[in-house]
C-alpha cells in the first residue's frame, strides 16, 4: 500500500495527463466489471510504481509510470460488438493505445514500447525489453484478474449470505 507521499508523486507524476480530455474521456468505458478504464490504468500506474520502489527495480520510474497509465489509451468501449471494429481488442489495442499517447503526449521511445508489449504473450512478436516493461505486463495481467474475479464474486454472491 502506498503512503500519502507516494501517492501524490504518483499523482505529481502524471499530472500533465489526467486532466487532458482525452484522458478523461477514459471514465466513460468500462474496462473489466464495473470498473473504468480510467480506474483501471490509475491502479496500474500506482501498483507499478509500488512494485518499483518495493522491489528495488532500477528503472524509469517516470516511464514506467505515465506508460503504466496510458497502456488502454485506446478509447473506446472493446465490449460493443456492433461494427466489427473491436474484434481481436486484446491483440490490437497495445498498439492504438501508443498511437495515441503518441499523438495526444509526444510520448518517448520507452514508454511507446512500453504500452506495444504490455499484452505480451498474446502479442507475441511485441514482447517487453525492459524492466519497466515487464513490470508492467506482470503488473496489468494482476490487476485485471482482480477486477474480473471481484465482478465475478459480487454476480455470483446470494443476498443475505
Amino acid at each position: 500500500m502506498l503512503t500519502t507521499e507516494e501517492k501524490g508523486r504518483v499523482l505529481e507524476i502524471l499530472a500533465p495527463l489526467i486532466s487532458h480530455p482525452r484522458v478523461q474521456e477514459m471514465k466513460e468505458y468500462i474496462q473489466h466489471g464495473d470498473v473504468t478504464t480510467y480506474e483501471h490504468c490509475m491502479t496500474v500506474a500506482a501498483e507499478c510504481y509500488e512494485y518499483a520502489l518495493r522491489h528495488g527495480s532500477r528503472v524509469n520510474i517516470e516511464a514506467l509510470v505515465r506508460a503504466a497509465f496510458l497502456h488502454d489509451f485506446y478509447l473506446y468501449d472493446w465490449h460493443e460488438r456492433g461494427d466489427g471494429s473491436h474484434r481481436l481488442h486484446g491483440f490490437r489495442h497495445a498498439r492504438r493505445a501508443a498511437a495515441n499517447a503518441r499523438r495526444e503526449f509526444g510520448i518517448s521511445p520507452l514508454e511507446d514500447r512500453i504500452i506495444r508489449s504490455h499484452m505480451w504473450p498474446l502479442t507475441f512478436f511485441t514482447f517487453p525489453r525492459s524492466r519497466e516493461g515487464w513490470i508492467l505486463t506482470y503488473i496489468d495481467k494482476k490487476v485485471s484478474w482482480r477486477e474480473t474475479l471481484n465482478q465475478r464474486k459480487r454476480k455470483y454472491v446470494t443476498p443475505g449470505k
